[in-house]
């Protein structure tokens, strides 16, 4: 599977541009400001249905424009797949393939899969604990569907406690019939979560230490440490044990959507105890399992971007990542650098095939 052609209309610095672009490596090099991290982005757009850097869809449209479209043109197993994705202010967004518009964006997850590796990334060590379910779920969703359905049916239920608690707080009443209709849809649908995030990281925490090991010639130790109310009690003795602290605080105190994935180096916090270089050892080995992790599940290739990240590797890590480009470990790649000379130097050393566009 490849990305051969995108075209952005209005879309964040852009006012129209295409790109043909080559099957294996494509470098978008230039000063900061002029849109490398964007193309990017289309690009994930295309995949994800939304911005990986702007969760406001409309900020995504270029200043003093009402709209934006990105379209793509994919090779997928022998076929062509053309995705298109656009918004217009005041509407709602609109994804299609080929020319049919998906009734929802879920459906349309997994079907190019795909992994990016910025330096973004770092909110998933410095931010609350949701960022690191969001990482946890988007892999899983991408695999699987079913999953993806489990996640939004059980985040609908919390909303609508939420708004139950909240509402026989204002009314000063309490229904405990009305409440345990919620307790045990959430009992039902957090376990099934519980179970599969369970098992994701059962199998992926060992690829992610494969990959921190290559990647740092095993220089130091790391942890990933699934965090959740479930491993010690069911969803509904949960919510019975906090039932009063729920009505006080009116809303849902315990269950799957406060999990959390601790990252740790040498059992320790690597947010507090790890330098910057350490830390971006961790995020990309934890990327890099992610793109394996999903070409072993799916049978293909994820397409892999590459946003910014040799600014602040050594010549060592950026040579074990290249290795893996050489290995054919990789499909697409896309790089974003603001040193041409660097990016062409690395992608000499391979022998793929690439394009380099300046911006």
């Amino acid at each position: 599977m490849f990305l051969k052609r995108i075209s952005l209309l209005n879309y964040k610095n852009f006012t129209e541009i295409t790109f043909e672009l080559d099957s294996k490596i494509n470098c978008f090099v230039g000063k900061n400001g002029v849109g490398k991290t964007n193309i990017l982005d289309a690009v994930y757009h295309l995949a994800n249905g939304k911005s990986y850097f702007n969760p406001l869809a409309v900020q995504n449209i270029r200043h003093g424009e009402d709209f934006f479209v990105i379209e793509g043109e994919f090779e997928k197993n022998g076929r062509h797949e053309q995705i298109l994705c656009s918004l217009k202010k005041g509407q709602k967004k609109i994804l299609k393939r080929n020319g049919k518009i998906y009734e929802k964006f879920s459906d349309h997850i997994g079907f190019l899969p795909l992994v990016i590796i910025s330096p973004a990334d770092r909110d998933l060590i410095i931010e609350g604990s949701e960022t690191r379910r969001k990482f946890i779920d988007n892999v899983i969703s991408q695999l699987d569907s079913s999953y993806l359905q489990q996640l939004i049916q059980y985040q609908k239920v919390i909303s609508q406690r939420n708004a139950l608690l909240k509402y026989f707080a204002l009314n000063h009443v309490f229904e405990v019939d009305t409440l345990s209709i919620y307790n045990e849809q959430l009992n039902t649908l957090g376990q099934s979560v519980f179970d599969r995030r369970k098992q994701f990281l059962n199998d992926f925490i060992p690829i992610f230490n494969r990959y921190h090991q290559v990647i740092t010639d095993s220089a130091e130790t790391v942890q990933l440490v699934y965090q959740s109310d479930l491993f010690e009690n069911n969803t509904l003795s949960l919510l019975e044990l906090n039932l009063q602290k729920d009505r006080a605080l009116q809303y849902t105190s315990v269950g799957v959507h406060k999990d959390d994935l601790s990252f740790e180096i040498d059992h320790h916090p690597i947010r507090k105890f790890g330098s910057q270089g350490q830390q971006k050892s961790f995020l990309i080995a934890l990327k890099l399992a992610q793109f394996d992790f999903v070409k072993k599940q799916s049978g293909e290739k994820p397409i892999l971007l590459f946003d910014d990240i040799f600014d602040k590797l050594d010549e060592f890590r950026v040579s074990k990542i290249i290795e893996m480009v050489n290995n054919d470990e990789f499909g697409q790649l896309f790089i974003s650098d603001t040193h041409p000379e660097r990016t062409e130097n690395i992608v000499k050393t391979t022998h793929q095939s690439y394009k380099i566009f300046n911006l």
